[in-house]
């Protein structure tokens, strides 16, 4: 009984390093290189790519960016999505569309009710049953990089065109 408390003990342990370890590295990453490695953005980096935004995204920032997962942008209509690797005018629109300039934790988006994304327009914020950026769902936040911070969200969201 004795060694199975001290090994619960000893895996604890190792699993709340390799937690602070991660976080460690996470918050030696960018934005770019952060959505990279947690491996449910490829879809947003690969637009990212696409529309040329790469080296701002990278570059000193802050930014907030409310990134949508594989999932969210997999909801979007057939088609949409080819569509916009297309045209990368309107792709880097909706993309700067999810990026707020600035760093905004989620103790701060709370007390928000919009804000002016980097692409101009603004992004209404509620709190009613969970943080809600326009019509998606944020749901992680605040996972932090080196020029800023990342909320997961559950939606592609689309400015007026």
């Amino acid at each position: 009984m004795k060694k199975q408390v001290v090994l619960a003990g000893a895996i604890a342990a190792l699993l709340l390093n390799l937690s602070v370890a991660s976080a460690e590295d996470a918050a030696k990453k960018d934005i770019v290189d952060t959505a990279i490695a947690a491996g449910s953005f490829n879809t947003l980096v690969k637009a990212i790519q696409a529309a040329g935004l790469v080296e701002t995204l990278k570059g000193k920032g802050p930014f907030t960016v409310f990134a949508p997962t594989d999932e969210a942008f997999a909801k979007l209509p057939a088609g949409t999505l080819e569509g916009l690797l297309k045209d990368k005018a309107k792709l880097a629109s909706i993309l700067t569309y999810h990026v707020v300039p600035g760093k905004v934790m989620s103790s701060d988006v709370a007390k928000l009710s919009s804000a002016k994304t980097v692409q101009g327009q603004d992004v209404k914020i509620s709190t009613a049953g969970g943080v809600r950026v326009n019509d998606a769902k944020v749901i992680q936040a605040d996972i932090q990089a080196t020029n800023g911070v990342i909320h997961v969200i559950d939606t592609v969201i689309l400015p007026s065109m």
